[in-house]
């Protein structure tokens, strides 16, 4: 009978946590890994660029909400919203969870224009330049924790640590496991290996427990831009990963354990385990994609554009709401953008009327112009989220008390 090996006591070489990637049953991960790939290519050609623009926007703001809940530091979107146009709640509390989702957004945006390529993204330098840009815009008292100790943007730990039943490598030797990390996930090939490898990669980063704090938001940075190429920031899986929250963490403390017997692979960790949690990963990401694309589907798309104008008129009274501009609307959402003057012949409206329109609409987010004579185009604004993209962000329809 096989013996399990006995768990080890002090984590400082690297072979201590191979596996570093699955190494059997894997056409079902290359399978599915597929899937997601075909179908995040056909929502990046299903519309626009000016609306997936606007829905890209959204799903950092997304982002960034469900990246801090999971952490259990969140703050209500509306509250995030306030952040973008830097209005600030009085409340010290609410105040700095805001600027630490408006940091988080501003990283991903930064980020995201620096990979250079799936292997680049899951790099360990990525995963510092990721904690630095989140940290390095904080001040000092938003980046103190609980223990009053300085989180320094993009330093590795200089102490020894545990998380919960885990204890990670000794802080000596972290350096030795980024560097092992980085020979084998820089090897990345071909996109079957795709989403298995970023999903082990998530996992053995946030099992090394590189920085001081901020581990989970700075791995959560970096899958994000490994994704980014494929998916152009259209979907999540940081909100699948909020929303399945309690198998996230118990999958990723399954995947910490030791192997279990000589079918569990070859490595000191188990590899069985490891399988699991990228089954997981890359289930997500289907589920995102899938929803998604279901989400953006045009002719629903325009049904819930003409719901919103006739909800936003009849309950909330607002004139500038009409019939007559549903049809322009539908069509922005359709082809991108249009000029002001097409809008207005579109309504069928008087000149003045129409423009009276078009400017509630740019004032309430629902269409988007870089002037008062550029083009229009879609936009998906907080308040309107419930009906144009139902339960993409439910949580920012919820009232909130500041």
């Amino acid at each position: 009978m096989s013996v399990p090996p006995t768990p080890v006591a002090v984590y400082d070489q690297p072979p201590q946590f191979e596996p570093l990637l699955p190494a059997s049953q894997l056409d079902d991960l290359r399978e599915a890994t597929r899937r997601v790939l075909e179908r995040s290519s056909e929502l990046k050609g299903s519309r626009s660029p000016e609306a997936r623009e606007a829905l890209r926007e959204v799903v950092r703001s997304m982002n960034s909400y469900y990246s801090n809940r999971i952490e259990g530091q969140g703050t209500h979107p509306a509250n995030i919203e306030r952040a973008l146009k830097h209005d600030f709640s009085a409340k010290p509390d609410v105040a700095r969870r805001q600027r630490l989702a408006l940091a988080h957004i501003e990283a991903e945006r930064d980020l995201e224009q620096s990979v250079a390529g799936e292997a680049d993204a899951l790099s360990s330098n990525f995963l510092c330049r990721s904690h630095a840009s989140l940290y390095g815009r904080l001040s000092i008292e938003d980046r103190t924790t609980d223990q009053d100790r300085a989180i320094e943007p993009g330093e590795l730990r200089k102490h020894d640590v545990s998380v919960g039943r885990h204890q990670p490598p000794t802080w000596q030797s972290v350096p030795r496991f980024l560097a092992r990390m980085d020979e084998v996930y820089g090897r990345l090939q071909g996109v079957d290996a795709l989403l298995y490898t970023i999903a082990s990669a998530h996992h053995r980063m946030a099992w090394t427990h590189p920085f001081e704090d901020g581990n989970g938001r700075a791995v959560r940075l970096q899958s994000h831009c490994a994704l980014f190429r494929m998916n152009g920031g259209l979907w999540s899986v940081n909100r699948g990963l909020a929303r399945k929250r309690d198998r996230y963490y118990e999958l990723l403390d399954a995947a910490d354990g030791p192997r279990q017997g000589d079918l569990d692979g070859r490595g000191n960790l188990s590899q069985k385990m490891l399988w699991e949690w990228c089954r997981f990963f890359i289930d997500l990401c289907e589920d995102q994609v899938t929803f998604m694309t279901a989400l953006l589907d045009l002719p629903k798309l325009s049904d819930r554009i003409k719901t919103y104008v006739t909800v936003r008129r009849l309950t909330d009274r607002i004139p500038e709401y009409r019939n007559e501009a549903i049809l322009p609307l539908q069509t922005v959402a359709a082809v991108g953008s249009i000029s002001r003057g097409d809008f207005i012949r579109m309504t069928g409206l008087e000149e003045r009327s129409a423009r009276k329109t078009i400017s509630r609409f740019v004032a309430d987010g629902l269409l988007k112009s870089e002037s008062h004579r550029a083009d229009l185009s879609l936009g998906f604004p907080l308040s309107a989220l419930n009906i144009l993209l139902p339960n993409l962000y439910p949580e920012a329809s919820v009232a909130h008390l500041d």
